[in-house]
C-alpha cells in the first residue's frame, strides 16, 4: 500500500529543500514566513492516510465488458444503463481479496445500431478496459438508438480480440450482453465466439431484455451456459426506482466540496475539470438519488484520476511535479515554489480525505436506510443492475473475492 510520504518522497522533498536553503537569505521575511509553513506542512510527524492502493493487474482485478444493443427498440436498456451505472459500480467497489479492494475496470461496446459500419458487423468499440469513470459515463451517455442488425457472435469475438484479457488469471473476467434478438444473428457463430471466450478465461453472461422464455428459445440461455455464465431476462422498460434518504442533501452537498479538492493539470486539464462537472450533471438528470449514487463513487478507491489530478498523480511512482510546466499547472499553483506545490497539494489531498470519510460513513447509513425501506415494501425491480450484481457476485465469490456490506 502506499503512502503519500514514501521514502522516495522525503527524498526528493530534501533534496529540494537542500537546494533551496542557501537561496533563503535572500528572500523577504514574508518569503521565509510562507517556505517556514511550506516545511512544517511537509514534514509534518502524522502521514496522510491515502485511499487504499489496487494493484492495474492479475488476481485482485475484475474486468467487465459491457454490450449492449442499441438498435432502435432498446431506448428502455440505455435508460437503464445511464440510470444505473453508478449504483452498479458502488456494489462493484466492496469486492475484497484478502485485506485489499478488487480493481475494477469497465469496457463499453455497442452493437445492433445501423449508424455503425457494416463491414464490422455494426459493432463499436465505445470505451477500452478503464478505470476513468467519468470517460466511461461521458460515453455511455452519448449511446443513441438506431436500426437493427444484431450480431451478438460478432460483437463478443471483437471484444475478445480488442480488449486487454488476461489468458490466465486468478481475478474476474466477465462479459454483459444485453439485447431482444436472436443470438444467433450474423454472421459470426456464437457458439464459437462463446467457446473462445472460455479459452481466454472469460465467463459471458447473457441479458434478454423481455420474457424469459422467448429469451431461451432464441439461444440468449445457450449462449451463457456455453461458458458456464448467468442467464437472465429483464423488463428493460420499466423505470429504475429510487428511494429518497434523510442523507442524500448532505451528500450532495458534499460533492462540491469534494470537487474543489481537484488539482486539474496537463495539456487538457479544462477538458477534465469541466467533464467532471458534466457527469455529475448527467447523473443528476436521472434525480437527486442517482447523482448521490455518482458521489459515492467518487468517495471510494474506483474513482482514480491520475492522468489530470495533481492530488491522485502524486502517489504514482513516475510522477515528477517539477515535469509539470508552469502552463499545465492550476491557475493557483502557478507562481509557487516547488515545496509550495508540494504542500499545496497535500493541503487539498487532506480536505479530500475528510470529506471522502464522511461521504462513506453517509453512504453506510443511507444504504442500510433503502435496505429497510426495500424490505418493508417487499418489491423488487428486475432491472439490469440486479441481473448484472446477482451474477458478478457468484462470479466473483467463485474467484475469492468477498463483498463487504456498503
Amino acid at each position: 500500500m502506499k503512502n503519500r510520504r514514501n521514502s522516495k518522497k522525503f527524498m526528493t522533498l530534501l533534496l529540494i529543500s537542500s537546494m533551496l536553503f542557501s537561496c533563503t537569505t535572500n528572500r523577504s521575511a514574508n518569503d521565509n514566513a510562507a517556505l517556514d509553513v511550506t516545511k512544517t506542512v511537509v514534514f509534518e510527524e502524522e502521514p496522510i492516510t491515502a485511499v487504499p492502493a489496487v494493484p492495474t493487474a492479475g488476481s485482485n482485478t475484475i474486468r467487465v465488458a459491457l454490450l449492449l444493443d442499441t438498435s432502435s427498440s432498446m431506448d428502455g436498456l440505455i435508460e437503464q444503463a445511464k440510470s444505473q451505472l453508478w449504483k452498479i459500480v458502488n456494489q462493484l467497489a466492496m469486492a475484497k481479496k484478502g485485506e485489499d479492494y478488487a480493481n475494477i475496470l469497465i469496457a463499453l461496446y455497442e452493437y445492433g445500431n445501423d449508424g455503425l459500419n457494416s463491414e464490422t458487423g455494426y459493432v463499436r468499440q465505445v470505451v477500452e478496459l478503464t478505470d476513468d469513470l467519468d470517460k466511461l459515463s461521458e460515453e455511455l451517455f452519448a449511446l443513441r438508438t438506431n436500426g437493427g442488425s444484431e450480431h451478438c457472435g460478432q460483437v463478443i469475438a471483437k471484444s475478445i480480440d480488442e480488449l486487454a484479457w488476461e489468458k490466465e488469471t486468478a481475478g474476474l473476467q466477465v462479459m454483459f450482453i444485453a439485447g431482444n434478438e436472436p443470438f444467433t444473428q450474423g454472421s459470426v457463430n456464437y457458439e464459437k465466439s462463446c467457446s473462445d471466450a472460455t479459452g481466454s478465461g472469460i465467463i459471458v453472461n447473457t441479458i434478454y431484455c423481455g420474457d424469459n422464455e422467448t429469451g431461451i428459445r432464441e439461444m440468449w440461455k445457450h449462449g451463457a451456459d456455453l461458458t458456464e455464465g448467468f442467464y437472465g431476462s429483464i423488463e428493460m422498460n420499466v423505470m429504475t426506482v429510487y428511494v429518497e434518504t434523510p442523507f442524500d442533501a448532505k451528500i450532495e452537498a458534499l460533492n462540491a466540496e469534494l470537487n474543489d479538492t481537484y488539482l486539474a493539470f496537463g495539456t487538457q486539464k479544462d477538458y477534465y475539470k469541466t467533464n467532471q462537472s458534466t457527469q455529475d450533471n448527467n447523473s443528476y438528470d436521472y434525480g437527486r438519488s442517482n447523482a448521490v449514487e455518482r458521489t459515492i463513487t467518487k468517495s471510494s478507491h474506483v474513482y482514480k484520476n491520475a492522468t489530470w489530478d495533481l492530488v491522485d498523480a502524486i502517489d504514482e511512482d513516475d510522477f515528477d511535479i517539477t515535469k509539470v510546466d508552469k502552463e499545465d499547472l492550476p491557475d493557483e499553483m502557478k507562481d509557487m515554489t516547488e515545496l509550495e506545490k508540494i504542500a499545496y497539494i497535500q493541503l487539498k489531498a487532506k480536505e479530500r480525505e475528510k470529506i471522502q470519510k464522511e461521504i462513506k460513513a453517509l453512504g453506510v447509513k443511507r444504504a442500510d436506510y433503502i435496505a429497510k425501506k426495500q424490505e418493508d415494501s417487499g418489491e423488487e425491480v428486475n432491472g439490469l443492475d440486479h441481473a448484472m450484481m446477482k451474477a458478478i457476485m457468484a462470479q466473483a465469490e467463485a474467484k475469492n473475492f468477498v463483498f463487504e456490506k456498503m
